[in-house]
């Protein structure tokens, strides 16, 4: 079975090289839906052989879900340009063995690194993805964050996709900042509702369950500042939805 390569990309001249060699190992094609980059992003891609499509950005799921009908074959391997597969599922691939079975979808285990450390704590392995599925039963979600695939038969296999996502703290914290307005705008077209309470009890508890309970603790600075960071994020998300229903509020009273 043929196989093609999905990424979609804004600014990643620093990976999106790599990225195809990578995904050409594997794949018999690379499609990029590009969000208008203002850097060489595209100039490299093309030079590469990808076929690029531009396309102003929709949000996670429905970007990649616009980039679908573009790739010619049935099993989409829809990384992002800073993710790569590990030895174990180019092999797993290779081998055909996401053919065994009657899954439509394989969720592999993430290896998360700050620079080139691996981040193992914290709840950060193995954080469980799905990036390879078949598109004839299977897709992406319509969500603008943390989209997930809609499948009808997943499979959690222990194979690895290694991501590249940050060289320092501060560019974590300032992702996961973005992430939290889309997250909370998302919750709240979706109809959820909170109180006062909420950003302050859910940052606390996740600040607790990663610094305590998984394994921050005996990972010095970085253990904490991992765990500070989950903490931030949720409650951020909560304190922004909290904001955009007193707004609402606001305008209907």
């Amino acid at each position: 079975m043929k196989i093609s390569g999905l990424v979609i990309t804004f600014n990643e001249e620093k990976n999106i090289e790599k990225c195809i060699d990578a995904l050409l190992k594997v794949c018999e094609e690379v499609i990029i839906v590009d969000s208008f980059s203002q850097d060489n992003t595209v100039e490299i891609a093309q030079k590469k052989g990808a076929k690029v499509i531009k396309q102003t950005f929709l949000g996670d799921g429905p970007q990649r879900t616009f980039g679908l009908p573009y790739c010619q074959n049935d099993w989409i391997l829809n990384l992002d340009a800073d993710e790569f597969l590990d030895k174990d599922a180019e092999e797993f691939i290779l081998a055909k063995r996401y053919l065994e079975g009657n899954y439509d979808a394989f969720s592999f285990r993430v290896k998360n690194f700050l620079g080139n450390k691996l981040i193992d704590f914290s709840g950060w392995y193995p954080d469980h993805k799905v990036r390879f599925f078949n598109k004839q039963t299977a897709h992406p979600s319509d969500f603008k964050v943390h989209q997930k695939i809609i499948t009808q038969n997943e499979k959690k296999v222990a194979v690895h996709i290694l991501h590249y996502g940050w060289d320092s703290f501060d560019q974590i914290i300032a992702k996961k900042n973005q992430y939290s307005g889309w997250h909370a705008k998302q919750l709240f077209d979706q109809g959820k509702r909170i109180n006062a309470f909420k950003p302050i009890l859910n940052g606390t508890v996740a600040f607790i369950r990663c610094y305590f309970f998984k394994s921050g603790i005996f990972n010095g600075l970085d253990g904490l500042s991992i765990a500070m960071i989950q903490g931030f994020f949720s409650y951020m998300k909560y304190a922004k939805l909290l904001k955009l229903q007193k707004k609402n509020y606001n305008k209907l009273h």
